[in-house]
């Protein structure tokens, strides 16, 4: 059986507009597994962003639960909240605000300052985590010396550095171009394969959808529709247009001849 190691029960959030409220989440309910790979999609003012906001205990609900690991963040003082952030999130956000006057290994290793003591092995942790998000050899060269891809992949591997439970990133393939849209969308899924790390991720992007394992899409602050991505049959070595066998090297299906990784609108029918 599948551990949850988030619920969501009936969550609202207003915003004052002025004096006018704004309604942003409406009695919004959601679970999400351990090890689940989850897209959430919706047009502009969906409350996408707020959602993830309130689940990254950035911010606070007007009323309903959030429970991470069976406590409720909703009511816990900013003080431990902090530490949650610290110890149990990672962040990933479209415009990667790395520092630039740190380089890339030292962008890695700001989070983990609160939490490992050793500078050495601080530095020794954000090594390997550049090796393992492909940026061996870079550790030295500030943001500015990096492409927008690498970029990417430093605030990555940064979000990865205090062994989060979560991975929350914010259109994180908003300011890519295609190829290297292709790469982050890879190599997170590669993450959630690999390392079994959960990841929750908004986005516009249908391509990025469909290489997790579960969209879902908001509307006026609710969940009004949910669907299977690709990546939950690829990790069942599954064809996800017929569910034939497969092998984690197939592009193409051997039964339906259908491409492994065809891109379609999750929500077009």
């Amino acid at each position: 059986m599948s551990n949850v190691v988030l619920q969501i029960e009936n969550l609202n959030k207003t915003y004052m507009l002025g004096k006018r409220p704004v309604q942003a989440l409406s009695n919004l309910s959601m679970h999400v597994n351990q090890g689940e790979f989850i897209a959430i999609m919706g047009p502009s003012g969906s409350g996408k962003t707020t959602l993830l906001n309130v689940i990254g205990c950035i911010d606070k609900p007007t009323d309903g639960q959030v429970l991470l690991d069976g406590i409720d963040v909703a009511k816990m003082p900013e003080n431990q909240l902090y530490k949650i952030r610290r110890d149990k999130m990672g962040f990933v956000f479209q415009t990667f605000n790395l520092l630039p006057y740190l380089n890339a290994r030292e962008n890695v290793e700001l989070p983990m300052e609160g939490k490992i003591k050793s500078k050495s092995e601080r530095k020794k942790r954000a090594k390997e985590l550049l090796a393992m998000v492909g940026l061996s050899g870079r550790e030295e060269h500030r943001p500015q010396r990096l492409s927008a891809g690498e970029q990417q992949r430093v605030a990555i591997a940064r979000a990865l550095a205090n062994n989060p439970a979560f991975i929350l990133a914010d259109e994180p393939t908003g300011n890519l171009d295609s190829e290297n849209k292709q790469e982050i969308i890879k190599l997170l899924a590669k993450l959630n394969l690999t390392q079994g790390t959960t990841i929750i991720m908004v986005t516009h992007d249908s391509q990025a959808a469909n290489h997790t394992e579960r969209i879902l899409l908001l509307k006026d602050g609710k969940i009004i529709k949910e669907k299977e991505g690709l990546h939950l049959a690829k990790k069942n070595n599954k064809c996800p247009n017929c569910g034939a066998n497969i092998k984690s090297t197939d592009d193409i299906c051997p039964i339906c001849k259908k491409p492994i990784n065809a891109i379609e609108e999750p929500f077009s029918s």
